[in-house]
């Protein structure tokens, strides 16, 4: 009889905390950033998830270049969410 085989403690696992400034900053870089799908079908899988005011997410991946390239790809994404939020974000009147 063979011992049952977890798939998942052979995969990559992978996760990113972003604090934000306020729970409505992190909410708004979720929905920005959560329509983009992992290009390939397998392989792979991103969940992303707001706590507070920080953006979770969390990759899990079959190879270590697949994880790479998804992880490099946020960070550019994530990147222009925050210049963009920056720029064009509330403008505080004193």
């Amino acid at each position: 009889m063979a011992a049952p085989c977890n798939e998942d403690a052979h995969k990559l696992k992978f996760s990113l905390l972003v604090p934000f400034p306020s729970a409505r900053e992190a909410g708004i870089a979720l929905q920005s950033l959560s329509p983009d799908r992992e290009p390939r079908k397998g392989g792979i899988s991103k969940e992303l998830s707001v706590a507070g005011n920080a953006l979770s997410v969390k990759w899990t991946a079959d190879e270590a270049r697949i994880l790479r390239v998804s992880v490099g790809s946020f960070l550019d994404h994530l990147a222009l969410v925050l210049e963009t939020m920056e720029e064009f974000g509330p403008q505080v009147t004193l």
